[in-house]
């Protein structure tokens, strides 16, 4: 993932800016609970991407994947939309309580940019995707990084037309959807009255993504690592403030660990997910990897 790539990341602030006023107001409606319904995975499964992490011999990615990790952001549905009976596959192959966190198709977002050939295609996308039946999480749709404001009325109409029975979560790329106040308010009161997620990108090069603005009691949270030491203390840091998210009333997490280069993504997966099961008292699998767990990336 090369996007908000940077080439010198020790340069970066990577602190976690204070959070949106508008979210603590979401949360503290929600009540506080004991209970989390917590997602952490990778982008991917294949193993190319992901390195000393299956053990020889592994013949099924996924069967391991999903014995190691609770859901995917699964980035393979932004492509194409694949055949009925592959989504019955990935459902059938994954263990109870395992969910996909589907990329919306680029058809719609990047080739034809929420525009009015775009429902068609939507609901092609939906009548396979909800094949995955119980295993289907949240779907997310990220736009292109010149989709801007000028588009607002494609955006209003896509979000009405959206059927309701399917969770979605949408990330804005455009630098103005953040800076100018008076869209920002615009776009997240629309994704509030709608119950979309508004997903939070943590890339080097592009903090201003950072909005710490939920618009429902999801936190959908992207996190691209810069393939520097920087990273586990940025993931730490994620642990501190999703410790005060849930405090405050925040009982939906889906957390995809991502690098601008994919080589250790399983590793800082385990990290994180170890630190947030101290914090939280969550229960998650520690993904095992090849490498020690307490061994730096970057030695």
């Amino acid at each position: 993932m090369k996007f908000g790539k940077v080439d010198h990341p020790e340069l970066v602030d990577f602190t976690i800016p204070q959070d949106h006023e508008d979210t603590a107001v979401v949360l503290e409606n929600q009540g506080g609970t004991d209970k989390m319904n917590v997602y952490v995975g990778c982008a991917k499964w294949n193993r190319q991407d992901l390195k000393n992490f299956y053990p020889r011999g592994t013949k099924d990615e996924l069967v391991y994947y999903a014995s190691q990790f609770n859901s995917i952001e699964l980035n393979a549905t932004f492509y194409r939309i694949f055949p009925a009976e592959q989504y019955e596959k990935w459902r059938d192959k994954t263990p109870e309580g395992f969910k996909f966190f589907p990329k919306m198709t680029n058809e719609v977002s990047h080739l034809r940019r929420l525009n009015d050939k775009v429902y068609e295609i939507a609901d092609r996308y939906l009548e396979v995707t909800s094949l995955l039946k119980e295993k289907l999480g949240t779907i997310f749709l990220q736009m292109h990084n010149n989709f801007g404001p000028k588009n607002w009325d494609r955006v209003v109409q896509f979000v009405e037309y959206w059927p309701k029975e399917f969770p979605l979560a949408m990330e804005f790329r455009h630098t103005d959807w953040f800076t100018d106040e008076t869209i920002a308010n615009e776009l997240y009161h629309l994704l509030k009255e709608n119950g979309i997620a508004n997903v939070l990108v943590d890339t080097a090069g592009r903090r201003d993504m950072m909005h710490m603005r939920l618009s429902n009691n999801e936190a959908f949270i992207r996190y691209v690592g810069a393939n520097h030491s920087s990273d586990y203390n940025r993931l730490e840091d994620w642990v501190t403030r999703l410790e005060q998210w849930k405090h405050q009333g925040l009982t939906n997490l889906h957390f995809f660990v991502h690098q601008n280069l994919e080589k250790e993504s399983p590793l800082l997966s385990a990290h994180f997910i170890e630190q947030l099961n101290k914090a939280l008292g969550t229960r998650l699998t520690i993904p095992q990897t090849l490498e020690p767990k307490n061994k730096s990336l970057f030695d």
